[in-house]
């Protein structure tokens, strides 16, 4: 698990990072193209690619993070009435609801499989990268499946303990905050 989690973190990672880098660049590009001396060499550079394959990069990016967020418990939720139910009542619903976001992800990840099979039969290609067009939909079927596997993987965990995953809001990655430390005294930052 902790090698599809870190691969899964790892992509997204990638693929925001590189997208900002590729739209930086192409912005660079466009406007230092209006400048008279940087012309003659910028306008050999073609940059009309970058803002298809950001998209691209985009959607997978957002389809790998909604398995992330059912992983990691950020996903936002209205739980109003289902914190208001009996404790029997309120598992009970919250694994149905578990289930059913399985079952949703489930159909649509095969609706996509058979989406890009069909596709992968055509020589339809993207426009600017001419990318086959369905490698850039084979997102909708990986994803669905592994946010399918995410739901079915939370539900278990909460049949098991009966906790589902929180996400810390005050919890920065990368960043221990020190109990010794006592609070600051007023006026001193």
């Amino acid at each position: 698990m902790r090698i599809l989690d870190r691969l899964e973190e790892i992509l997204i990672t990638f693929l925001i990072a590189a997208a900002t880098v590729i739209i930086f660049i192409a912005v660079v590009h466009r406007y230092g193209s209006g400048v008279s001396f940087l012309y003659p060499y910028l306008y050999q550079i073609h940059m009309s690619w970058a803002q298809e394959l950001c998209i691209y990069m985009f959607v997978w990016m957002a389809k790998f993070g909604a398995a992330y967020g059912v992983r990691t418990g950020i996903h936002v939720g209205v739980d109003v009435l289902v914190l208001k139910l009996p404790p029997a009542s309120r598992k009970a619903t919250i694994l149905f609801g578990l289930l059913c976001g399985a079952l949703f992800t489930g159909v649509i990840g095969t609706m996509g499989a058979k989406f890009v099979y069909g596709l992968s039969l055509t020589d339809q290609t993207t426009p600017d990268l001419e990318w086959p067009s369905w490698f850039v939909y084979l997102c909708v079927p990986l994803g669905s499946y592994l946010m399918c596997f995410r739901f079915l993987q939370v539900a278990f965990a909460y049949w098991r303990t009966g906790e589902l995953p929180h996400h810390d809001h005050s919890h920065v990655e990368g960043i221990e905050v020190d109990d010794a430390v006592g609070p600051t005294p007023e006026g001193q930052r």
